[in-house]
């Protein structure tokens, strides 16, 4: 998979759309809480296997920490190491920008895919867009 910081409108629409089918269509998040205020201020970040949006992510900045937020791979690519080249290209650019520190709110299930890339939990179980999620940091 070749990740890409988003730079044009087709890419940012390409992110948006494996963002929708995993979190709209699969978990059925609400459309209104996918898509929020926050976008404009995040950079994006897209998969592509032979030039097909696999993957997508954004990354914003919130100190002390790059926060990565919306890390998915669609269904039918998932368990080909995408999630984790998705993670390392976002810890790439946070130290980048002089952070230290990459923070996530992971749903529950894949706290240990997390934990396997060295991210520690910090919080207790909470729910977000009716998913529960935990908290997790990582020292770059």
């Amino acid at each position: 998979m070749q990740v890409k910081q988003v730079e044009t409108e087709t890419e940012i629409k390409e992110a948006y759309g494996v963002r929708n089918t995993v979190f709209v269509e699969e978990q059925n998040v609400p459309p209104e809480l996918e898509i929020d205020d926050l976008e404009k201020e995040a950079v994006h970040f897209v998969g592509y296997e032979d030039d097909k949006p696999v993957a997508a992510s954004r990354l914003r900045f919130v100190d002390p920490y790059g926060k990565l937020e919306r890390i998915c791979v669609l269904k039918e690519y998932r368990g080909r190491s995408f999630g984790s080249q998705i993670i390392k290209e976002m810890e790439t650019a946070i130290r980048k920008h002089g952070f230290q520190k990459s923070k996530l709110n992971a749903q529950t299930h894949a706290e240990d895919f997390y934990k396997s890339l060295g991210y520690q939990t910090v919080s207790g179980e909470f729910m977000d867009a009716g998913i529960p999620h935990v908290t997790m940091v990582k020292e770059l």
